[in-house]
This record gives C-alpha cells, structure tokens and sequence, in this order.
C-alpha cells in the first residue's frame, strides 16, 4: 500500500503481486525496537524488504518473493472534496413523496439527500417495505412529516445530477467490528471461511454491546477476544460523543465524521497480507502508526515512511497506471484491446480482437476468440477496479460458438472479481456475447475526480466538424442579410478553422460565390480560443469601413512573428501564424521555431505575404546557405508561376 501526500490531494495505491507477504519476523520487530522508527525506516531502504523502497535498483517494482507490483486500487481525495460517505448528519425533512416511497431530506449540502423507504429504520415502529402486501407497516408519510429532524447516514456520495444516498440504519465502523446502534446481536462477515467465521462467534459471545448490535469485519481474521472487547469499547465511546454532538446540534447539521482516505483505507483493508504499508509524509505516518497501536499492535513494523527524492507513485510505476485510468482503450497482452464507453447509466466495455489472429498455422478462429476473451475477462477486473467503476456494467465479449468457452470466460471473470472486496452481481452471458454485471458506486472514481466535463463538447466526447460549421455559417450568413439589407460588408467572429473552411475551394471557394449571390462583402476574426461553433457580427458598414477593421496588417508594415511551420509548397519559405491569421514569410525555411522581423508585402482576406527585414536590407538571414545561388533559385522558382501560401489559402477572396 503507498500512501502520497500533497499539499491538496491524498492518493492511496494497491499493488497486488503474486504469492505469498513476507511476514515481519521476531528479530526484524526486536531490530526496530531497538533502533525506534528512524531505524526501521533505514533497513527497509537498504534492504529492500517487503518491497519497501530501496535506494537503487528494481526492488521497488517487485515484492519480497520477487514477483512484481501492479497496481490494483487506486483512491483519490482532495481538500474541499472529501467523499461524505459514512458521515452522520442531524438532517430535516424537506418532503415525502409517497409515488416515490422515498423523502428529500436537507442535510446542510447544495442538493438535498435521497432516503428510501427501505432505508428508514425506527426503533419500536414498522415501515412498509417496498414490495411487501398486505398494508402492514405504516407508509412513508405517516413516518416523515416536512420539517421534522431525523439522524441519517450517508452510504453514497452526491454522484453527477443525484444527491447523496441516505440511511436511517446507522454504523460506526472500526478495524474489527462494526457497531449498530439500533441492530441486535453479533453478525460475522461472510467473506471469511466456515471455520474462521464460527471462532470469531465464539470469541464475540458476551460483548457488552449495551442497546445496539455488532457486525464482525472480515479484517477481523485473527483477532483474539481482547481485540474485541478493546475495539467495542471504543465504539461505544464514539457514540457517546455522537449523541452528544446531536443534543447540542441544530438540523441541517454533520455531527459524526468518517476518518480521513488514508486512515480509512487502511482501517478497512490493510491485513497481513499486505508486505508494507509506504508513506511519504511525517504526519500521515505518525496517524497510521498511532491506529496501529491501538487496533494492531502486530502491524506496526509493516508500515514504513518514504524519505527518498523520486515522487512515491513514480518509484513503483504508479503515476502511470493513474494516468491510463483516463484513456479510453486498454491493451490486452495478445495484441487486443479494449474500449470502455462512460454513459449515464452504466459503463460499456467492449472486447476486440485487434492485430490478435491466432498462434501457428492451425490457429482456430474459436481458439483465438476465446484467448482474447480469456484475457479480457481479467483484464475487465482490473479496470473496474482501479477506475472503481460501478453502477450497471455491460461487457460485449467477442462472440463464442462453444458454450463451454463461454462458460470459461465466466469463470474467469468471476474468479477475478473474488479478489474484489466491493459487491459485485453478475448475470450469465446472453446469447449475444454479453454480461450484464453490477457493482456497488459508492463513491466517485478516479476519473471522475481528475477530470471535469468540457465545456465545448458538453461531455459528448465529440464536436462538429469545421465543414459542418462553415455551412452553418453559410446559412446564418444569408439570414443576416436578410435581416440587414442596407450594410455592404460585413465582420463576423467565427474560429479561424471555420474561416478557412469558407475560403478553401476546389474551384472558387463558397464564401466567394455566397458575396456573389449576394452582393455583400464578408470578413472574418477570431483566435484559436473561440468555440468551434461560434458566431458573432462585430461590425457592419461600407466596405472600406470592414476592411479598415478585419485585415489585421497593412501592406509595408512591420511586424514582429514567430515562425511557425514550412510553407507548404515552396521548401525555402515558412509560415507564421497570428491569432489563425497566416503569413507566408519568404526565405525563412531555415528558421522555424525562431521570432522574426517581417515586413507585410501584399494583405489578403485570410492570409498575408512577407519578407524578412534583415533581408530585404541585403543582410543573409540567419541561418540561411551560404551561396547566392539560394535566392536565385527562389525568384526563379516564383518567376514560374507558384503559388504564394496567401493565394493557396484565399486564392480569389480579394
């Protein structure tokens, strides 16, 4: 597990390998107390052990038996963005809906909560759950009243356009148990085996639970009596300060809050089956050393504090796996890949084949279908949980004849999704090729929290294309003469892609015969910054008026550029571009990438042509050839007939 701390974001990774930790010895733990956490800290640098960071070489990328990491899990959070998840809020009943069986319940945050009838638990008093007949139970109106204060849960973030997920069924979770204050008796988690589950029954039998009840947590393997009794009595004592903070507290209020990402993760995941826990901060480390302390006293010696120059996550190669959280295909190992859709209700991942065809000359089309959805099934798992996905998922596997290969690949994928620790449900695969499978959305994934949704497409991952706009204008352009028939010209903002789409041919660009049908004149302005789609008339008037104010030079003027790209048709010139305005600067080949002073030779509607100054004053510029023949070839080359990128681009627009 590594634990990175920034100024404004805390992120955790995972990094599973295969085989078995290597458990901290007697020695390795007398070691550490000798030499206190300084100590530890240098013999797992210079050892290696446990895959704690080294100070050369690969141990950093494999664990103790030399199997290597890969990241797994990977969790996000940001000050001012906590997940809400676990908090405990004092809130007030907004309304009740009885069509929806569920109330709006304002718990002090910008959308009000979502309580389920399912989720209202009141000591003494039976709800009408949904789906149950008979009338038994009150409903849901006669249970909330608009006003009326009540103690909720949050068990799902605010997602998208939803509110948060609430709960009247309240827990206190600690590393062993979770305590229920309106539950009854002790449950064992069922992720644990038979045996292991009837001996934490046994040791949990006559806990002082007081009014409430207990869940005993699969993190519990292990854990002796004494653990228990030590860990409920501290739950007790947080509920104690929960019910007082819910006297002193007015509704809408937060009066319990879950601990932070790091304590969180490791309170509810970190076990000895992890090597090492690595933390790059002081004060983070002396937390988790502290909760170790407390809840884990065995564990301790496992958690390690980096020093060292290289970023944490870029040591063991998770910075990488961070950013492949955001692209759209994942690469299988045969040569296929996958493709994974974001919609509002469910996440699609689709399975391809790709430059995959199979081993050998008697490769079957079957064979090599299946071995890509074999590795596309544990590939599948890992990206569900290292994006932690959730929400309704469906995988379109390559389709199978054999349905004992389909059968197969569910297999595997099931098998994978056993080393998930969040609920899944999976359905068989339809006979199209499908698996429709749920996972439970808690809170956002990573690539909820890196990214915002753009404000050009609006999320829809596409934008209409320049010539989808030029028409358009073409359009908007006939309807504003008709609205304005007394102006001759005409200067309209649009995006300089848009512009040149307009006065590109082949033949005589549209622009050209639109001012002819017309009889109007129109220019264009506008930066690269401009939406694709945009359109706006900053001025109208005589011709010359227009002009005056959309050609952006004058003929004999000097300006100062950056040269930019070669010019496309003739090797010894180059282009410079401002604000997508294009001028072609002859003899400056040689000078991309440098700043320039040109003097404006001839203005066109989109694109100008110039000279080098030093140039044109007898001077070579700067890293042109040293022979004359260069320029001489130019002017003969020119003499001939080509084209200057300014007639290329406007060719008839003047």
């Amino acid at each position: 597990m590594l634990v990175a701390v920034d100024r404004g974001e805390t992120r955790v990774g995972i990094l599973e390998a295969e085989g078995e930790p290597q458990a901290v010895t007697t020695a390795d733990a007398q070691e550490s107390e000798d030499g206190g956490n300084g100590s530890r800290r240098r013999r797992g640098r210079r050892r290696g052990r446990g895959g704690a960071p080294a100070a050369g070489g690969p141990e950093e990328a494999h664990s103790a038996d030399g199997s290597p990491w890969r990241a797994a899990e990977l969790y996000v959070e940001r000050r001012g963005r906590r997940s809400i998840a676990g908090n405990i809020y004092k809130g007030r009943v907004d309304n009740a809906l009885p069509g929806l069986e569920a109330a709006f319940v304002d718990i002090g945050l910008e959308k009000n909560g979502f309580l389920h009838v399912d989720d209202i638990v009141m000591p003494g008093v039976e709800v009408q759950r949904r789906g149950r007949g008979g009338g038994k139970g009150q409903k849901i109106a006669q249970l909330l009243k608009p006003g009326q204060e009540i103690l909720v849960q949050v068990v799902k973030d605010p997602l998208k356009t939803k509110g948060a997920r609430l709960s009247m069924e309240l827990s206190i979770a600690g590393r062993y148990l979770v305590y229920v204050p309106n539950g009854e008796g002790v449950g064992v988690s069922r992720r644990l085996d038979d045996r292991e589950r009837e001996r934490l029954r046994r040791a949990a039998k006559g806990l002082e639970l007081g009014e409430g009840g207990a869940i005993v947590r699969t993190a519990a393997q292990g854990a002796t009596r004494e653990d228990l009794e030590r860990e409920i009595r501290y739950l007790h004592k947080l509920h104690e300060i929960l019910e007082q903070r819910t006297q002193e507290s007015r509704a809408p209020a937060m009066v319990f809050q879950e601990a932070d990402l790091s304590v969180r993760v490791v309170r509810d995941i970190f076990s000895a089956q992890f090597e090492r826990a690595v933390v790059d901060d002081e004060g983070q480390h002396r937390r988790l050393t502290s909760f170790f302390t407390r809840t884990a006293p065995e564990l301790v010696d496992r958690v390690d504090l980096y020093t060292g120059e290289e970023p944490l996550f870029e040591r063991f190669g998770v910075e990488e796996a961070v950013l492949s959280t955001l692209n759209r295909r994942v690469d299988l190992p045969s040569g296929g890949y996958l493709i994974v859709d974001y919609a509002e209700a469910m996440t699609v991942i689709d399975v391809n084949s790709g430059s995959f065809t199979g081993r050998g000359r008697g490769a079957r089309l079957e064979d090599t279908i299946t071995r890509t959805n074999l590795e596309a099934a544990d590939e599948v798992v890992r990206q569900l949980r290292l994006r932690d996905i959730g929400g309704i998922i469906v995988i379109d596997f390559i389709d199978m004849a054999r349905a004992r290969n389909r059968d197969q690949v569910l297999k595997v994928l099931r098998g994978a999704l056993d080393q998930d620790r969040t609920k899944t449900y999976v359905v068989e695969i339809s006979p199209l090729g499908l698996v429709e499978m749920t996972r439970q959305n808690v809170t956002e994934g990573v690539r909820e929290i890196l990214t915002k949704e753009c404000p050009t497409c609006e999320g829809e991952g596409v934008v209409l294309s320049e010539e989808t706009v030029a028409l358009d204008v073409e359009r908007r352009l006939r309807e504003l003469v008709a609205e304005r028939p007394q102006p001759d010209a005409f200067l309209v903002a649009v995006h300089p892609a848009v512009a040149g789409a307009l006065l590109r041919g082949p033949g005589v660009p549209q622009l050209i015969e639109l001012e002819q049908e017309l009889g109007r004149h129109f220019h264009f302005e506008g930066s690269e910054s401009l939406a694709i789609d945009h359109f706006e008339v900053m001025l109208d008037g005589s011709r010359d008026e227009v002009e005056e104010r959309a050609l952006p030079f004058q003929t004999g003027q000097e300006v100062l550029v950056t040269i930019d790209e070669p010019h496309m048709y003739n090797d010894d010139d180059a282009v410079a571009k401002v604000d997508g305005y294009i001028v072609s600067v002859a003899g400056a080949g040689r000078m991309i990438g440098e700043q320039r002073l040109v003097r404006i030779e001839r203005v066109g509607r989109a694109a100008a042509d110039a000279s080098l100054v030093d140039s044109a004053d007898g001077a070579e510029p700067a890293g042109a050839d040293d022979d004359d023949d260069r320029s001489a070839r130019r002017r003969r080359r020119r003499g001939r007939g080509s084209r200057s990128h300014a007639d290329a681009v406007a060719e008839g627009a003047d």
